[in-house]
């Protein structure tokens, strides 16, 4: 299953979209040595970006058509990333320009590993952008 738009940080990663319906997603992720820390587990900052991308997919799955950007991001990790993980992303509260939402990280075993809520920004798609400019024009926050 495919995301929708090219995310090369993402294919970059190996995430492999499960299921992005109704508000919910779900992600898998078969982290290779290249994603693990120095204690050999996979790194904080891949599973956080496990999360991101889960709930913004959740967020995504009831207007397709729309992009979203993160604005907040909270984070809890509870045990090491170990194995395969899967990230379940839920969509808990929608209003017309924004997207309340939490993910949770799960081992191989079913334990969980990490737990996070974000916020996002639905915007428009913007078209792809002339060579020689800004790639972020467009691109509003606010």
């Amino acid at each position: 299953m495919l995301f929708g738009p090219k995310i090369p940080f993402v294919e970059l990663l190996g995430f492999e979209l499960l299921h992005f319906d109704g508000g919910e997603s779900e992600l898998g992720f078969a982290p290779k040595p290249e994603h693990l820390n120095s204690f050999e587990v996979v790194h904080g900052g891949a599973i956080l970006t496990l999360m991101d991308v889960a709930m913004a997919v959740a967020a995504r799955s009831v207007q397709r058509d729309m992009g979203v950007i993160t604005i907040e991001l909270k984070t809890s990790f509870m045990r090491p990333g170990i194995g395969r993980l899967i990230a379940k992303g839920e969509l808990l509260h929608r209003t017309r320009s924004m997207a309340f939402t939490q993910a949770s990280v799960h081992n191989a075993a079913g334990e969980r590993c990490a737990h996070g809520t974000g916020t996002f920004k639905y915007a428009p798609r913007r078209t792809a952008a002339p060579e020689n400019t800004d790639p972020g024009a467009g691109i509003a926050t606010d």
